[in-house]
């Protein structure tokens, strides 16, 4: 017989696969950090604005609580701790234009801010340090085991007309130094077109911040950036911070969702096999929704023997919902078993939530050929 301490919130019984590294979909706690840099003397104007701001958050829909704090060595440096009754309410929140606009007053005072999200583990405490109400929320059950990877997205838009011309400048564009620091290596980006929306997905070994601050400094990056500025349907000015931080805002592309097969008990290769995006714009209001069903389908995929599937990536913002995956072979030659679809009922679920799609559409050729984006370029480099 075992027992859980006093003060130890209960862990959730379900299991979740071995295989999946990350997941915003499992409904437990997030905790997010906001690591803020306060200009020289804006401290006190720092502080009015947290605390609209702050009066402002506790209106939005799955936030608990949160709480402001100052270093006692450096007064400019401020720390800023939310705890979110799961991920996707915080992913809707900070990914809205509502929270574009609730921010904007805080970066008049601010030089550099950091945001990291944690899933709650576990929390250990006497009775008075974790409250009853807090205590029955749920924790993360166990430790998730990655690659070391960290995989993130962009996307935007191009004006309609342009897409031939965009996709030749995203596809020759010289390849900038994968070697950010000692510790920061960008492995790999893969650039894809749908329509006039392009998709930027990038794979970093080390710190995701200091990899992306690395790249918009390289002048082949630049270069293209500014070939491509014309054609953005989306005005903004890579010189003037306010507009650059907006407008890379607007075009995060966060993974929810990371799966990889085993074979023989490892964890397969990701540079193997073909890689392809597919692109699923989502009815209003149900992008994360899509993305859950997307995620389980593709859980199921990596648990069938000999499925073609590799890994998975799922990225969401909004009603935007991009997957990538990699496979052994072509798509179409087993899209039901790479793509974990049993059966015809399984499509048509997923029809359901599609942006302008016929929920009777059963045909995963055709569903196939809807959702794919034409790869433009994907470079690899050496993680190690």
């Amino acid at each position: 017989m075992t027992t859980t301490p006093e003060g130890v919130a209960r862990p959730p019984a379900r299991q979740e696969s071995k295989r999946v590294s990350q997941s915003v979909f499992d409904g437990s706690r997030l905790r997010v950090i906001l690591l803020v840099d306060v200009l020289d003397g804006a401290q006190q104007r720092f502080l009015e604005v947290y605390e609209e701001l702050s009066r402002q958050v506790a209106s939005v829909p799955g936030h608990i609580s949160d709480q402001l704090c100052q270093s006692i060595e450096n007064p400019s440096q401020w720390l800023i701790t939310s705890e979110w009754e799961s991920a996707p309410p915080f992913l809707a929140w900070v990914n809205s234009e509502e929270h574009v606009r609730m921010v904007r007053p805080l970066h008049g005072c601010v030089r550099d801010t950091r945001s990291l999200r944690f899933h709650v583990v576990r929390e250990v405490g006497g009775r008075s340090a974790v409250p009853a109400a807090s205590a029955q929320r749920r924790l993360q059950e166990s430790p998730r085991v990655g690659d070391g990877v960290i995989r993130h997205a962009l996307t935007f838009t191009v004006k309609p007309g342009s897409e031939e011309e965009v996709a030749g400048i995203l596809a020759g564009y010289a390849s900038p130094d994968p070697r950010v620091d000692d510790t920061t290596r960008l492995c790999r980006t893969s650039l894809f077109l749908h329509g006039n929306r392009v998709v930027r997905a990038i794979e970093v070994r080390g710190d995701l911040l200091a990899a992306l601050r690395h790249v918009a400094r390289q002048p082949e990056v630049r270069a293209v950036e500014a070939a491509i500025n014309p054609h953005l349907e989306q005005h903004r000015d890579l010189d003037d911070p306010e507009s650059a931080r907006v407008f890379f805002t607007r075009a995060a592309l966060p993974a929810v969702h990371h799966v990889a097969a085993e074979r023989g008990g490892e964890t397969e290769g990701e540079t193997e096999g073909e890689r392809h995006a597919l692109y699923y714009p989502a009815r209003t209001g149900l992008g994360m929704k899509l993305a859950e069903l997307l995620a389980q389908q593709d859980e199921r995929a990596t648990e069938t023997p000999d499925s073609p599937l590799l890994c998975s990536t799922i990225f969401q913002r909004g009603d935007i919902v991009v997957r990538l995956v990699d496979v052994h072979g072509p798509l179409e030659a087993d899209p039901a078993r790479a793509l974990g679809l049993a059966d015809a009922a399984q499509a048509e679920e997923l029809t359901t939530l599609l942006d302008g799609a016929d929920p009777a559409e059963r045909d995963l050729a055709r569903l196939i050929a809807r959702a794919r984006m034409r790869l433009l370029t994907d470079r690899q480099a050496p993680c190690d």
